[in-house]
């Protein structure tokens, strides 16, 4: 069952690209955009990262932070940010449990085979913990544009 917008946000705490744990509850009183990714250093998830990368003084003034997960081992996710000079928070969610939580773990399809995995989507978070905005399956372009709407929307 996918997140509810209006309610609050489905907790977690996983580990980040340095090994440390991150908790959602820690981000109170801070507008978060969450997003999930299927997989680091992939050509789709590289555009989406450095998007937000590149939009992150915009965001800032938005007063949001970002914070990406996907199925990655932190070390590869450390890897990732070194690359591309991401900036941001990376976590790992190998049993997609999080990515559960919030409806980002479906059914996709290639070359016509079915398979389990993770759904590009992405969430806003309010100061208060409440899941503002929720864009499943969003492209790797429209995340920033799209984000950056619900963030203003909240003023």
């Amino acid at each position: 069952m996918a997140a509810e917008t209006g309610k609050a946000a489905p907790a977690f705490t996983l580990v980040d690209q340095r090994g440390q744990k991150v908790k959602l509850s820690d981000l109170k009183g801070t507008r978060v955009v969450l997003y999930f990714y299927p997989r680091a250093d992939t050509p789709g998830c590289t555009t989406q990262a450095c998007s937000l990368r590149d939009a992150s003084a915009e965001l800032k003034k938005l007063e949001a932070v970002v914070v990406g997960v996907s199925p990655d081992a932190p070390e590869a996710l450390q890897k990732f940010d070194d690359k591309h000079g991401l900036g941001f928070t990376l976590v790992s969610d190998p049993d997609h449990e999080v990515a559960d939580k919030y409806g980002a773990w479906g059914e996709k399809s290639m070359y016509g085979k079915k398979y389990m995995g993770v759904v590009r989507s992405a969430f806003v978070i309010d100061e208060r913990g409440k899941l503002a905005a929720a864009f499943p399956k969003i492209s790797p372009k429209d995340t920033v544009p799209k984000v950056r709407a619900a963030l203003a929307e909240l003023g």
